[in-house]
């Protein structure tokens, strides 16, 4: 079997063998939930519902406040009991909507229509887009805004992300060994609403039983193909899939997959497309890792959105030692949180807990102009030099270099000698870069 890739990246330890045999299990509807109103990129949804309000299990609360955004549902069936700023898992406080429950867990009504594959494309965009979908893979953008590309830009291929590149993380590899027939309707409604002919899966080598298994519920549609990716990071990058998919470059400077005929999305929100088209049912649950060497027994859990991270570990019977950091994600392009009090989010696709020694800080020092960095990022940019400019305050300079065309995924980080904080020295460059311009001297 031969295996694509893209240039560059590098290849940490997947440390997979936590959690990648435990089957996905139903977490119990917790006692309280908190419902973010940025669980995507976009504007943060309008809450419909005050302090006081009794709701249903899927019921609307918050509304999509324009394109670019989208409305949120209860996850359990209660009271409002605040309307609230609350730990984000970015490890931030945003508002928030809390719901206490009611251990009813009432739903709305769902229904199950048969024949959802012979609906039109706006009608399945409409329930997409009232389910509150959004990426799934972590950078959360609306779902129906990627499925409406430019009508100068048509769509011929669309690919869905079963890589889950990060190390430690389980949870889609689960979700295809588990619910595959399900992915696969997925791509096939994405496809119809694309108008897309071809529609490809891309796994990672370290998941032949996944590959075996999408390649054989593939087998009788000669329109879809699995694709069997190299191990190396980040090859689940938007752009590093789509190369090595399918040799189509997109182009830097804020280029779009559209610009090259795809649409990517993950398996995971391939689900929630099947799920919103054929149940009108909205995305209040996902599966989500929970990991680390330190925790007592890792899953791979179904849990409502807006559970408390803490619920989650219990569930688990908590850990073995004190932890020494918490990541929300992956350790890569993760968020370190400072305790479990955020709750999970439609993009949370893991909880990675570190032990002391394995979260230790090293010093920053000197660049050594070694060009490791260089050589490993997968956006051929010189890290090294960007993070120099950002320092010295040069920030058009770093934006002629390509600041804004860094993915974030740390990949250069990692293979730095000096242990120098490049990831985060660019992201400060792109905050101020994006302040300057918003407010020019």
């Amino acid at each position: 079997m031969s295996y694509k890739s893209f240039p560059g990246g590098v290849h940490p330890r997947d440390h997979k063998q936590f959690s990648a045999a435990a089957s996905v299990e139903d977490m119990p509807s917790p006692a309280r939930v908190v419902i973010h109103l940025s669980q995507h990129i976009g504007s943060p949804s309008t809450p419909i519902v005050k302090v006081g309000d009794e709701v249903k299990t899927g019921q609307l609360i918050a509304e999509a406040s324009g394109f670019v955004s989208i409305p949120q549902h209860a996850s359990i069936s209660g009271k409002i009991s605040k309307i609230d700023r609350f730990y984000h898992p970015t490890g931030i406080k945003q508002v928030a909507i809390e719901i206490t429950s009611d251990d009813q867990d009432e739903w709305v009504q769902l229904v199950d229509e048969a024949d959802f594959m012979n609906l039109s494309p706006s009608e399945m965009k409409e329930r997409v887009a009232a389910a509150g979908i959004c990426g799934m893979g972590g950078a959360g953008f609306p779902t129906v805004v990627k499925l409406s590309p430019p009508e100068d830009k048509p769509i011929d291929t669309v690919i869905l992300n079963g890589v889950e590149c990060e190390p430690y993380l389980t949870a889609d590899y689960r979700l295809m060994l588990e619910r595959g027939e399900d992915i696969i309707q997925g791509l096939k409604l994405i496809m119809k609403m694309v108008d897309a002919r071809r529609g490809v899966i891309g796994i990672e080598a370290n998941k032949p039983d996944a590959i075996e298994l999408m390649q054989r519920l593939c087998a009788q549609d000669p329109a879809l193909e699995v694709v069997p990716l190299k191990l190396k990071y980040p090859q689940g990058a938007e752009k590093q899939l789509i190369y090595a998919a399918t040799k189509r470059k997109v182009p830097n400077a804020g280029g779009l997959p559209s610009a090259v005929g795809v649409v990517v999305q993950n398996v995971a929100t391939a689900v929630a497309i099947y799920e919103a088209i054929r149940y009108r049912k909205p995305l209040i649950e996902r599966v989500i890792s929970v990991t680390g060497r330190i925790v007592k027994n890792p899953k791979n859990l179904k849990a409502r959105i807006g559970t408390p991270y803490s619920e989650l570990v219990d569930f688990c019977s908590g850990l073995t030692e004190p932890a020494g950091k918490y990541i929300s994600g992956g350790p890569m392009m993760g968020f370190a949180i400072p305790n479990l009090d955020a709750p999970v989010a439609k993009g949370s696709s893991g909880l990675v807990i570190f032990d002391t020694r394995e979260a230790h800080d090293l010093e920053e020092k000197d660049c050594l102009r070694c060009a490791r960095c260089v050589d490993v990022c997968p956006m051929d940019l010189m890290p090294s030099l960007l993070a120099m400019n950002v320092k010295a305050k040069n920030l058009d300079m770093a934006a002629k270099l390509g600041l804004n065309d860094c993915i974030k995924c740390g990949s250069c980080a990692y293979v730095c000698p000096a242990h120098i904080r490049l990831v985060q020295w660019i992201e400060t460059g792109k905050v101020r870069w994006a302040e300057a311009q918003r407010n020019p001297k």
